[in-house]
């Protein structure tokens, strides 16, 4: 049995469909209470971030796959305006009825983050499980979805798994791929080894991005009305 899966995420799976596990799958795991990735709390990085940070304006702040909504009310209990979306209607039910016992304002939506367009630009994503969880080759649509769903000097705070598994879900990252996917589009601001779940201790990696300024080349018509306008002047 994998160290890290069984650890990470329980050692009891269910049938995974062929390739992609998509919303009925995780749905199914809800209503069978298989969700071993369920601690009770949010991530400790996130709630060591948050405290580290009370001068951090209280923006909006997006959470896709959020799960029971543990991080979603870390980020509401700062202040934030907080969102969390998820595929599985049966988790976005919890974390609802959780944030309303709570007394909470925060939202949640059920969405396809990688697929589906925002309700509005957000200045925060956040990301602790869904990296993990979706399929390698699904990467570079994630890229794409959280600079879809942020506003153009929007941040990404991501606390990331560097852990082995190629067979997952959960299936593992590096540092360097990381960079390599994000560093085209983000300025990197900070990264450390945070404090985590006990389970976890010493296989995460925190990072917190800038999105960078979209640059737009000149376009071929634009350059000759320049040259142009120089040409009278």
């Amino acid at each position: 049995m994998d160290k890290y899966r069984s650890e990470l995420w329980g050692i009891q799976r269910m049938t995974t469909p062929a390739d992609n596990p998509g919303s009925s799958y995780w749905e199914a795991r809800y209503q069978a209470h298989d969700m071993p990735w369920e601690k009770g709390a949010p991530s400790p990085g996130l709630v060591d971030f948050l405290a580290g940070h009370v001068e951090l304006s209280h923006d909006t702040v997006c959470v896709p796959g959020c799960g029971t909504g543990h991080d979603v009310r870390a980020w509401a209990k700062a202040g934030f305006q907080a969102f969390g979306f998820d595929l599985a209607p049966s988790a976005i039910e919890l974390a609802s009825k959780r944030t309303q016992a709570a007394r909470l304002p925060a939202e949640f939506k059920l969405a396809d983050f990688l697929h589906d367009p925002p309700p509005f630009l957000f200045d925060w994503v956040f990301e602790q499980t869904l990296f993990g969880a979706i399929q390698p080759q699904e990467r570079d649509d994630y890229v794409q979805a959280a600079l879809r769903w942020l506003k153009p000097d929007g941040q990404y705070l991501a606390v990331n798994y560097l852990i082995p598994d190629k067979d997952g879900p959960p299936f593992g990252t590096t540092r360097e791929e990381l960079w390599q996917r994000f560093s085209p589009h983000f300025e990197l601001l900070k990264e450390w080894v945070p404090r985590s779940y006990e389970n976890r201790t010493g296989l995460e990696l925190m990072m917190w991005w800038r999105r960078k300024p979209v640059i737009r080349k000149a376009t071929a018509r634009g350059q000759a009305r320049r040259k142009k306008s120089a040409r009278r002047t």
